[in-house]
This record gives C-alpha cells, sequence and structure tokens, in this order.
C-alpha cells in the first residue's frame, strides 16, 4: 500500500510538471520554437549520459543500440518526439496553450485509432461511440477555429506515433531517451552553432538567468522522466491512464486562466465532446480491464471424463 501510495504521488508529480510546462516555456522568449528546441535536444543529451551513468545502465544501452531493430524504432521516436516538442513549444508561445491541451486530451483517443489502422485492433462497442463522440467534436473544433485544430492534431498524432514506436521498441525510459537525444543531437549542435555564427543566437544574449534556463531544459526533460519511471513500476496502467488527464487539465487551466486564452461556446461545446468521450473511453478500459482480470482469476471448468 505504502509502495502504491508512493507511484501515485511521483505519477501525478510527473504529470503535473508537464502541464506546468506552458509557464517554463514562454520564460525562454524571444528564443524561437526551433531554438528552444535544438538548445533542449542538446542539453537533454548531455542530462541522460549522466543518467545512464548514475543509474548503471549503460549494458542496457549498448544493449539496445546493438539491436538493428530496436535502433531503428528509437529513430522513428526520435524524428517524431522533434515534432512533438517543436510544435508544443511553438503553440505555448504563440498564444495556443488551450489548443495544445486538446492535443493531449485527444491523445488517448487517437493511440486507440492507431490501434485499429496500424495494429489491426478490434474496437468494441462502447469504444465506436466513443470515436464517433470525438468525430463530431473534432467538427465542432474545426467549424469554431475556422480550421482543423493543427497543432492539437500534431500533437496527439506525433506523441501517438512516438508511443507506439517505443512500445515496440522496448527499450528502457532512460536507455531510449538517451539514445533519441543522441540521434539528434547532431543536427541540433549544428543548428545552434549556426545561429551563434549568424549572431542570430539568443543564448548569452539575453542575460544570465536566460542563459541559465536554456541550459537547463535538459533537466526540465529528464525530471518527470524519472517520476513517470517510478510510478511505472508502482501503480497500475489503469492508475497511469487516469493520471495521463493531470497534464491537460492543467494546461487548459493555465490557457483559460493565466494566458487569458478566447474560449468561445463552440469551443467549450467541442471540447466538452471530447471530454464526453474520454470519459466513455475510460470507463470502458476500466470495465474491460476488470472482466479480463475476473476471468483469468476465475478457475478453469473441469469435463469430466
Amino acid at each position: 500500500m505504502q509502495d502504491s501510495r508512493r507511484g501515485l504521488l511521483l505519477g501525478a508529480g510527473a504529470y503535473s510538471l508537464w502541464g506546468l510546462f506552458p509557464l517554463y516555456w514562454t520564460l525562454l522568449k524571444p528564443a524561437g520554437a526551433i531554438e528552444i528546441l535544438a538548445h533542449r535536444v542538446v542539453w537533454s543529451a548531455l542530462t541522460m549520459v549522466a543518467l545512464v551513468a548514475l543509474f548503471r545502465r549503460t549494458t542496457a544501452l549498448r544493449a539496445a543500440v546493438r539491436d538493428r531493430r530496436s535502433l531503428v524504432l528509437l529513430c522513428v521516436a526520435a524524428v517524431t518526439i522533434s515534432f512533438n516538442w517543436a510544435t508544443y513549444i511553438w503553440g505555448v508561445n504563440n498564444g495556443r496553450v488551450v489548443e495544445s491541451s486538446l492535443g493531449y486530451f485527444i491523445n488517448p483517443i487517437v493511440t486507440v485509432l492507431m490501434g485499429v489502422l496500424i495494429l489491426r485492433e478490434r474496437l468494441r462497442p462502447l469504444q465506436w461511440v466513443a470515436m464517433g463522440i470525438a468525430g463530431f467534436a473534432a467538427v465542432v473544433l474545426t467549424v469554431d477555429y475556422g480550421r482543423p485544430p493543427w497543432v492539437a492534431l500534431i500533437l496527439a498524432f506525433s506523441f501517438g506515433t512516438y508511443g507506439l514506436a517505443k512500445k515496440q521498441a522496448g527499450v528502457g525510459a532512460v536507455e531510449s531517451l538517451a539514445i533519441e537525444t543522441a540521434l539528434l543531437t547532431p543536427v541540433a549542435a549544428a543548428y545552434v552553432g549556426w545561429l551563434v555564427v549568424t549572431g542570430a543566437s539568443h543564448f548569452g544574449t539575453e542575460g544570465a538567468g536566460h542563459t541559465a534556463l536554456l541550459v537547463s531544459t535538459g533537466i526540465v526533460t529528464a525530471v518527470p522522466l524519472i517520476l513517470f519511471g517510478g510510478a511505472a513500476i508502482r501503480v497500475s496502467m489503469v492508475s497511469l491512464g487516469l493520471l495521463q488527464y493531470l497534464a491537460p487539465i492543467i494546461q487548459f487551466a493555465l490557457g483559460v486562466l493565466w494566458f487569458h486564452e478566447d474560449m468561445p461556446p463552440g469551443r467549450w461545446v467541442g471540447f466538452g465532446l471530447v471530454w464526453l468521450a474520454l470519459a466513455v473511453l475510460t470507463a470502458e478500459a476500466i470495465r474491460h480491464r476488470r472482466r479480463t482480470l475476473r476471468a483469468a482469476l476465475s478457475p478453469p471448468a473441469v469435463t469430466p471424463g
């Protein structure tokens, strides 16, 4: 019980930090989204090298690098997470915090959809209902925004693809992020160097505080990941699935209450439909898991003979 409580606290800490990220990324202005992304990659790579050594994951890291299939999948993960990070930073720093939160609200729905389209999984009846509600929500939000919510869609599909690639790779969280950032670092470092040479860099030109914040992107990336890793081994997948809504809830609240982004009636209706779809999806997942556990624990039927 004590271990489970600790796991819930660790998970809540991880998702709360991810939810508070909009407050952090806005501090890095006037640096643009791509410059911030490049620094995040470089400093995260250095941080992950330290963590691999600290947690003694060198052997596991070498095994993952030698496995060609895992390495290819982590290359896919690296590319998709770079799109995700860049889009999220751009969205937050361009007044689209609410739309960015939508991306993480619909991520579970997108994950189910990808399971159907890519893994050929079959939807259960209530999952079909949730998909229908989500589809209607997409139409309502498109009409309200006057365009598809591109930021939300890119975030949801890139993170869904990232999660799928990571799951297929089967590599630990610390090792996988170390490999992903190492793969991206040459490009990121070259871009940072190019900005410095051309005089377009904001690193070291906006004061010591701004420079320290850019350097801290590695730690900011690693800390919630470590907390999440601690939670994942202590709590059930159902609990983690429920905790994941903390991040977009906090992001949404920041967008409306802190950044004062517009929420016209049509947008509230669209978000309400998304939340309804998530409620149906979550309730169905919990019921299905309980039914599966009961079936697994029930004694097998004894046939006469």
